[in-house]
């Protein structure tokens, strides 16, 4: 058993409770709170493990409070379930539990809006899809592990796999285009643990070192440092087929003066009592100067997009909240 921690509140959840079946490798994902009791964690126990999948003979856990409660170690002796605490940053239980957690998180990235507070709906999916991919070490399907056949929706796979060795750092040249990682950069999005892994893509200038690339950053990225360190670049695969490039659409006219369309409105605030709002251009998907935020007057031709926002957000800042 494994938390998840610190989520947007999603359906007035805002954590994650991994279950690992160690026989089958079955993951259960469980919403819950980052705030719980022990006896929240034995209602869980029953609802979504006993009364579907029996007694366990043991249960691994980490030695936080929550399993260290005299009610959760009376629980566990009154069903005869063994405790097996696991010992601090135990190498080989942190790898496994790491592995799964980002293999949750990236699936329910893919699948989040803006905003990232949808992520409850698509929990059940996620465990799905995880559950009907072949594992490494079992060489098959937990749920065939389990019940004995398969599911025929094959198209839904979720990689597990890893290299064995020690993979060769890429050489990147002059003029290349690659994928910054994410996790050292500060965006506005609420929260990393559902944002996008990967930025840009950038262009290379020069080799810094052995190991290390500067890269042409966009302007309003001004406080970044440009030098990174190759672990955190990935390289571009362009289109196998000849001459296939996604280029950014032009710009539309309105009133005979160039403007670029906006795809969907993300955010909004007020700034000195002025309303704002962070604006998707369409057709910069992959872009890093995608989202900017615009005051209210510059979205006067994207009325149903503005309209379709508040809808979704009606406690977000719009046209009549109070300019104090």
């Amino acid at each position: 058993m494994d938390f998840i921690t610190q989520f947007p509140l999603s359906n007035s959840f805002d954590s994650i409770l991994v279950v690992v079946d160690r026989f089958s490798k079955m993951e259960i994902f469980i919403p819950t709170y980052g705030k719980i009791t022990a006896l929240d964690l034995a209602q869980i126990f029953i609802s979504h493990l006993f009364s579907k999948h029996g007694l366990p003979v043991s249960i691994i856990s980490d030695r936080g409070s929550l399993f260290f409660s005299s009610f959760w170690t009376q629980l566990c002796q009154q069903l005869k379930i063994s405790r097996d605490l696991s010992t601090a940053f135990h190498p080989e239980m942190d790898g496994k539990t790491e592995r799964v957690n980002k293999i949750l998180e990236q699936y329910l990235w893919i699948y989040v809006s803006y905003h990232q507070d949808g992520w409850y709906t698509w929990l059940p999916l996620a465990e799905f899809a995880y559950n009907n991919a072949e594992h490494s070490s079992t060489k098959q399907l937990p749920f065939f592990t389990i019940y004995g056949r398969n599911f025929s929706f094959d198209s839904i796979h979720i990689s597990q796999d890893s290299p064995a060795g020690k993979e060769i750092p890429p050489d990147f040249q002059p003029g290349d285009k690659v994928w910054l990682a994410s996790k050292n950069i500060k965006t506005t999005r609420p929260t990393k643990k559902l944002s996008e892994r990967w930025l840009g893509p950038f262009e290379v200038l020069k080799k810094i070192g052995s190991h290390a690339y500067h890269l042409k950053l966009p302007q309003q990225w001004k406080s970044v440092h440009p030098v990174f360190h190759v672990s955190l670049l990935e390289p571009v695969k362009h289109s196998t087929i000849p001459n296939q490039h996604q280029l950014p659409p032009p710009p539309v006219l309105v009133e005979e003066q160039e403007e670029w369309e906006v795809a969907q409105v993300l955010d909004s605030k007020l700034k000195r009592g002025n309303l704002w709002y962070l604006v998707e251009w369409k057709g910069f998907s992959e872009d890093p100067e995608r989202t900017t935020w615009e005051p209210a007057s510059n979205l006067t031709n994207s009325p149903d997009l503005v309209k379709d926002f508040h809808s979704l957000y009606p406690d977000k800042p719009g046209p009549n909240t109070s300019r104090v």
